[in-house]
């Protein structure tokens, strides 16, 4: 389906055509306050406060005031633009460590990037979502979250063997995987439904080949199992950690193949077969039988001590890939970006990110003669 590019809006159209929500929208993702951006605008927090509720609405001048101090362009306030249905709360892995302000930002990249791939796909066919529909007995217990994890790698076609790419079979599948911006570098990951179509974000601070498995997997039995669940609740957490571990190596074969004793020899040979962390195995390990509690304890302590990274880099974290060849198809780097930046309503920038979140970058060789 082409797109087609939406013409400049002018603040006297855009005032007339205004949109609450997308007020809410900009000023969460600029971290901004009500009285702050008061401030700027010169109005009352109390008239910003009846603009995003709906109870009044801005006129021309202050809504391009409101453009400037939010640094989008006025056509982002106009109706016309689709808000997402979203389905249940996001699943955050950090809600001890991270404010409310972080949170409501790293959602609002959620929901732009939501507005861009929305576009995407006016232009470009994107992979249909092929998830497995678990149904969960309740109460859901270990041995229930293991039987998930099993039908998920049924479904995916994996058998006991390990998985190659983790966000790429999520891309695959259909989900959306970014990056989240350094703005949210405190949110750890985290997964929210969008209308049909799920978003995953990882964290690109933590470069760590197994992390990066162990977190997407992480928020894949996130969207598998707790789809309608109210977040925060640390046994979903518990759960989702469970799911990735057994989707990641199933116990059936892990158990055969790990040394019945702290051989690290052994266990790095895993590490690289099954891309877990050292950690993560000894944990499993204890957690199968195969480790008493003593030794257990002797493996975590040693890692303890070797702190992070642990030992046998496995190399850099999987990236996403899918927007980045979206891109490709749709002219390339700057084309797409005007192109898709005009349909969402948004600035170039901001729509460069979103992009750059959802394509693989890969190191350059420095060549550059001494």
């Amino acid at each position: 389906m082409t797109g087609r590019l939406r013409p400049p809006v002018p603040a006297a159209a855009a005032a007339a055509a205004f949109a609450p929500h997308a007020l809410a929208l900009a000023r969460r993702w600029r971290r901004m306050r009500k009285n702050e951006l008061a401030r700027q605008v010169g109005v009352t927090a109390a008239a910003v406060s009846q603009y995003e509720l709906g109870q009044a609405r801005p006129s021309a001048a202050t809504l391009a005031r409101l453009a400037l101090a939010l640094s989008m362009p006025v056509e982002f306030f106009a109706a016309g633009f689709s808000v997402p249905v979203t389905s249940g709360q996001a699943h955050f892995r950090s809600l001890r460590t991270t404010s409310q302000a972080e949170r409501d930002q790293a959602e609002a990249f959620g929901e732009l990037a939501w507005r861009v791939v929305e576009v995407v796909e006016r232009q470009l066919r994107l992979p249909r979502l092929r998830l497995p529909h678990l149904e969960l007995a309740e109460p859901t217990g270990p041995a229930e979250v293991r039987a998930a994890a099993g039908t998920a790698r049924d479904a995916f076609g994996l058998g006991a063997a390990p998985v190659p790419h983790v966000v790429r079979l999520l891309e695959s599948a259909g989900v959306i995987v970014l990056a989240l911006p350094d703005v949210s570098e405190r949110v750890d990951a985290f997964s929210h439904w969008y209308g049909q179509r799920p978003f995953v974000f990882l964290n690109p601070g933590k470069d760590d080949h197994a992390r990066s498995r162990m977190d997407a997997a992480h928020e894949l039995g996130h969207l598998l199992m707790h789809h309608d669940a109210e977040p925060g609740s640390q046994l979903l957490e518990r759960q989702a950690t469970a799911f990735a571990s057994e989707f990641l190596a199933p116990s059936v074969a892990l158990r055969d193949e790990l040394p019945p004793r702290l051989d690290f020899d052994r266990l790095h040979e895993l590490k690289r077969r099954w891309g877990m962390s050292l950690k993560a195995l000894v944990y499993r390990g204890h957690d199968l039988g195969v480790y008493r509690e003593h030794t257990y304890r002797r493996g975590m302590a040693l890692l303890a001590q070797w702190g992070f990274p642990e030992p046998g880099d496995l190399g850099p974290r999987e990236q996403p890939s899918l927007l980045g060849r979206a891109v490709q198809l749709l002219g390339g780097q700057q084309a797409a970006v005007h192109r898709l930046a005009a349909g969402a309503g948004l600035p170039p920038g901001l729509t460069g990110d979103v992009l750059a979140a959802g394509t693989e970058h890969v190191p350059e060789l420095d060549v550059t003669p001494g």
